[in-house]
């Protein structure tokens, strides 16, 4: 299946080095920051880009969580939407996963999170099986 190239990611909003999240399954409502990206090859040795944001909610210390999209899922990806492997396309994928673990409770207490293509594939807006 391909997708249209500018119809992925329109839920959210177009500012993904700070916005808010939730409401968590608690009920809070998270503010997220974007810290940094980079290849994990350099800082771990993984074959994925990681993707730095800190969060924090009343009551909660600021804390980090790293979004670690892999390499090769990113690029069968992008042939599939047909959209470009780009830093701002990566920090979108990230961000809305982050969204996501945030409002569903899901890996919420992890710090790393390595998607996997359905997390991908869910970021960017592919119908999920039921």
């Amino acid at each position: 299946m391909r997708l249209g190239r500018y119809d992925t990611l329109e839920a959210m909003a177009d500012n993904f080095r700070r916005f808010q999240a939730g409401p968590d399954p608690f009920g809070r409502t998270w503010e997220v920051e974007f810290q940094w990206l980079q290849t994990a090859i350099s800082i771990r040795h993984s074959d994925t880009v990681d993707v730095k944001f800190i969060v924090w909610t009343e009551g909660e210390p600021k804390q980090e969580r790293v979004i670690a999209l892999p390499h090769a899922a990113l690029l069968e990806l992008s042939r599939r939407t047909g959209h470009p492997l780009t830093d701002p396309w990566c920090l979108k994928l990230a961000a809305t996963h982050l969204r996501h673990m945030i409002e569903s409770g899901e890996d919420l207490e992890k710090t790393l999170v390595t998607l996997s293509s359905a997390d991908l594939d869910r970021a960017v807006g592919v119908p999920q099986p039921v």
